[in-house]
């Protein structure tokens, strides 16, 4: 297998949102220009959403504005509805997140909104970032299980995945929220909407809940996808899905895919060293499976 892959480094966001106690803006700062100086060039830098309920996000629009734009670098933000489009396109964000979960109780326990009401607040955020030439992705969370539905029907993600692109949606991300998918079914429903949408617009988010994260890529990668969310030293989990904890580390993702043939332009032993600075900030240790052998071997 030999492809570029798109690594998105989403533990600025996603990564610290679920952890106990919050980095000053300072830290998240270092953490995020550590990061990038590994060679990761997509980086969900934060999320405009009410520090009340996340206040590790608290002053997202600061951070953004200090990192600036960067020349190669593309600094995403997660935007919950209109207002922190708003917001985020004042602090000069050019790339915005939005998410659906594909089931009517997970959008009740994450914004509070029906499924319908979710759908039409991320339409309206699509075709105005659209209009105004950002970058919208569009996120379908819980799009193989729900901690409270259960089961979901591939069918009926596919549905929502073709009224998030046809809304204008510059990429749709699949996210396997709680870590409950397996390969076999990661493959169907990523070779389907391959087969129903330009690959190039697709991108998955797994959670390495069950110890499938890896094997999961695996299976995406054989389906054409070729862009993923990481965390990297496995940060993270959604703070409002209960068995969410843990992200696919993204020293992991790039060990495997490079091993693959793959290139990611990412260089490892920089991307060890902000592994450990994040450790230090934390006070915890963090690291993907791999990490331990990594840190011993990476050239």
């Amino acid at each position: 297998m030999s492809d570029s892959i798109i690594i998105n480094e989403v533990g600025p966001r996603d990564g610290l949102q679920s952890q106990d106690g919050s980095l000053s803006l300072e830290q998240r700062f270092a953490f995020v220009e550590a990061i990038l100086a590994a060679g990761v060039r997509h980086v969900e830098m934060g999320s405009f959403v009410s520090p009340k309920a996340v206040p590790q996000m608290a002053g997202t629009g600061d951070l953004a504005r200090r990192l600036g734009r960067r020349d190669g670098v593309e600094l995403s933000a997660l935007v919950p509805n209109m207002k922190g489009y708003e917001l985020a396109s004042d602090a000069g964000v050019e790339t915005m997140a939005v998410v659906v979960s594909s089931t009517e109780t997970m959008n009740q326990k994450n914004i509070n909104l029906s499924m319908d009401e979710t759908m039409d607040v991320a339409r309206a955020v699509i075709e105005r970032g659209s209009a105004e030439g950002k970058r919208v992705q569009a996120y379908l969370a819980v799009a193989f299980e729900c901690p409270f539905e259960g089961a979901v029907d591939p069918g009926y993600v596919r549905a929502l995945a073709a009224q998030l692109l046809d809304a204008g949606a510059s990429e749709l991300v699949i996210a396997d929220t709680i870590g409950a998918a397996n390969p076999a079914q990661v493959k169907q429903l990523m070779t389907a909407l391959a087969k129903e949408h330009e690959s190039e617009r697709l991108a998955c988010h797994f959670h390495d809940t069950r110890a499938l994260g890896l094997a999961n890529i695996y299976a995406a990668l054989e389906s054409g996808v070729r862009r993923f969310d990481s965390s990297i030293g496995g940060l993270g989990g959604c703070p409002f899905a209960p068995g969410a904890k843990g992200n696919v580390a993204t020293e992991d993702v790039v060990m495997l895919c490079e091993q693959m043939g793959c290139e990611t332009d990412i260089e490892m032993p920089a991307l060890l060293q902000a592994v450990d600075l994040v450790s230090e900030m934390l006070g915890r240790p963090q690291g993907g499976r791999a990490h331990y052998w990594l840190s011993r071997n990476a050239a």
